[in-house]
C-alpha cells in the first residue's frame, strides 16, 4: 500500500477518520468496508440519549441498544423479561441523542422466535418507530430464516453467536465452542449467517483461537465480547467499561473509569452541602 492509499484509508476510518467530524451516519456497509481495510473499531452499548450523545461525540461509530438494558437499566436479573415496547423506547432515545453512530437494536426474547414473519414485524417496528439502522438477533441456524427475511426487506441484521444471553436458562453463563463439535457448529453457524445476509456477527464468550478462525473465514466483520483480540471489532457494556456496575465483573471487561464511585461521591457532597446549609449559596439564588 502506498502512502497516499494509506492516507485515504485513514480518512475513511470508522474511528478517528474525517467522517467522525462530518457527522454522516455510519451504515452497515461501512462496517464491511472497514473489514476490507483491516480496520479494528469500537462498539459500546447505550440506552439513553444523554449517554449516547457522549459516545457519539467521542467518535464511537456503532452503538448497540442491547437487551442488556434489562440488567443495566431496568433492574432485571437477566435479559429475558425485556419487551419490544421497552426496546423501541430505549432505541428511539439513543437515535435522538446521536447524529453519526450506527444505532443497532437487539430483538428481545419473544420478538422473533415464532418465525420470520414475527421477526420482520419486530425489526420493522424498531426501524420505523425508533429509527435504528440495524437490528441484532441471537442464534445460529435457528435464526437464519428470520435473518433472510429481515435482510430481504432492506433492514441490516447482525447475528449473535457463542453465549446468547436470551438462552441463559438452557446454556448458563459459560464459554462456548471449546469442544471440537461445538467449535465446528459455531463456525458453520457464522458462515450460514453470512450467507443469510447478516452484516456482522457478534461472538460472545468464545475461545480466542476459534473467534480468530471465524474472523478469517468471513467477509463480514466479527464483533468480539470475551472473544479475544482476533475479531474485527470489540464491544463492551458501557456500564462495565466505565465502572458503573456493582459487584463482580466478567474476566473480559476492562474498566476505563470508576463512575460509580465518582457519582456516589458527588451525591454525598451535594447532600452534605444541603444538610449543612451551604447549598444553595448566593450565586445559586434569584432575587
Amino acid at each position: 500500500m502506498t502512502h497516499a492509499q494509506a492516507a485515504a484509508d485513514s480518512s475513511k476510518a470508522l474511528y478517528g477518520g474525517v467522517h467522525t467530524a462530518r457527522k454522516r451516519r455510519v451504515t452497515a456497509r461501512d462496517l464491511i468496508l472497514a473489514k476490507e481495510r483491516g480496520e479494528k473499531w469500537p462498539m459500546l452499548t447505550a440506552y439513553d440519549a444523554m449517554t449516547a450523545n457522549v459516545f457519539d461525540e467521542a467518535g464511537i461509530p456503532v452503538l448497540l441498544v442491547g437487551d442488556s438494558a434489562g440488567n443495566c437499566q431496568l433492574g432485571y436479573e437477566t435479559t429475558v423479561p425485556v419487551t419490544l415496547d421497552q426496546m423501541t423506547m430505549l432505541s428511539a432515545s439513543v437515535v435522538r441523542g446521536t447524529s453519526r453512530a450506527l444505532v443497532v437494536a437487539d430483538l428481545p426474547f419473544g420478538s422473533y422466535q415464532e418465525g420470520p414473519t414475527q421477526a420482520l414485524r419486530s425489526a420493522t417496528r424498531l426501524v420505523k418507530e425508533a429509527g435504528v439502522g440495524a437490528v441484532k438477533l441471537e442464534g445460529g441456524e435457528r435464526s437464519l430464516a428470520q435473518t433472510e427475511l429481515i435482510v430481504s426487506a432492506g433492514i441490516p441484521a447482525m447475528a449473535h453467536l457463542g453465549l446468547t444471553p436470551q438462552s441463559v436458562n438452557t446454556m448458563g453463563y459459560r464459554v462456548q465452542g471449546r469442544a471440537e463439535e461445538d467449535a465446528h457448529r459455531l463456525l458453520h453457524d457464522a458462515k450460514s449467517a453470512q450467507e443469510a445476509g447478516a452484516c456482522a456477527v457478534v461472538l460472545e464468550l468464545v475461545p480466542a483461537e476459534l473467534a480468530a478462525e471465524v474472523t478469517r473465514s468471513l467477509s463480514i466483520p466479527t464483533i468480539g465480547i470475551g472473544a479475544g483480540p482476533g475479531t474485527d471489532a470489540q464491544v463492551l457494556v458501557w456500564a462495565d467499561m466505565a465502572g458503573m456496575t456493582d459487584g463482580r465483573l466478567p474476566r473480559f471487561v476492562k474498566q476505563y473509569a470508576q463512575l460509580r464511585e465518582q457519582l456516589g461521591d458527588a451525591a454525598k457532597a451535594f447532600a452534605e452541602d444541603v444538610s449543612g446549609g451551604a447549598f444553595p449559596a448566593e450565586e445559586h439564588t434569584f432575587h
